[in-house]
């Protein structure tokens, strides 16, 4: 399965980079080693495999809507992949309990907190269910950013190669300081999270996040271990 696994991913990103001129230039800023959240922007189906291209071979996993293991095509990708089927709409423990344990394995932990592709590209209101998993799984975050690919569908039909930028934010864990938290915090958190991810995209694709004062960072702490605001998470 590990050469499967190579000889498809790079054929994979070798036609991606056929198809689009990939414009990333501090990928190097992922660790190489360790359990890692990290999650992104979501703009239509051309991200995954190009991030997970560009990350390999870190083993990389996430979620996807358990209904993709119905196309032939995804369930091949996704179970070469080890990806985590999930139930979407609803307390997937069973996919959760799956996500802890690949973290506990050292992989990162691929996800976008808006939950469904902004046809737009610019960012909508996040879900909370990231926060539960950083919560439990208690390592790193890292926002990567992404724009240019929620164009390839157009551009592919006029024979006209994309322009996919990806940038990447600093690492921080989350600190709620012992507090409880509620349904309002993980919001909260999830929103603060967001701005780190808007801060790191050019300024027409922020969407709901376009007001930087609401970026308080509360719940955000560097790799510094000083709680701080998106700036000061976004530079370290």
């Amino acid at each position: 399965m590990n050469i499967v696994r190579r000889l498809v991913t790079n054929a994979m990103k070798l036609g991606l980079r056929v198809l689009c001129r990939i414009d990333a230039p501090d990928m190097n800023k992922i660790p190489a080693h360790g359990p890692l959240i990290l999650y992104s922007n979501h703009t239509g189906s051309i991200e995954v495999p190009v991030l997970y291209g560009e990350i390999f071979p870190r083993p990389l996993t996430g979620w996807a809507k358990v209904e993709s293991w119905d196309n032939w095509f995804l369930n091949f990708i996704f179970t070469l992949w080890g990806g985590i089927p999930l139930h979407r709409g609803e307390a997937d423990l069973a996919a959760l309990k799956k996500a802890l344990a690949v973290l506990k394995q050292g992989y990162i932990f691929g996800l976008s907190p808006e939950g469904t592709r902004s046809k737009t590209g610019k960012l909508i209101r996040a879900k909370s269910g990231i926060v539960l998993l950083a919560l439990q799984a208690d390592v790193p975050l890292l926002p990567v950013a992404h724009w240019g690919g929620e164009d390839f569908s157009a551009n592919l039909k006029k024979f006209k190669r994309t322009d996919f930028h990806i940038r990447v934010g600093e690492p921080f864990k989350i600190n709620t300081n012992g507090s409880r938290v509620t349904a309002e915090t993980r919001q909260q958190i999830a929103d603060e999270m967001m701005y780190c991810l808007a801060a790191l995209l050019p300024e027409e694709y922020h969407g709901e996040y376009t007001d930087p004062d609401k970026a308080q960072g509360k719940y955000l702490i560097n790799q510094h271990g000083s709680t701080t605001g998106v700036t000061a998470v976004k530079r370290g």
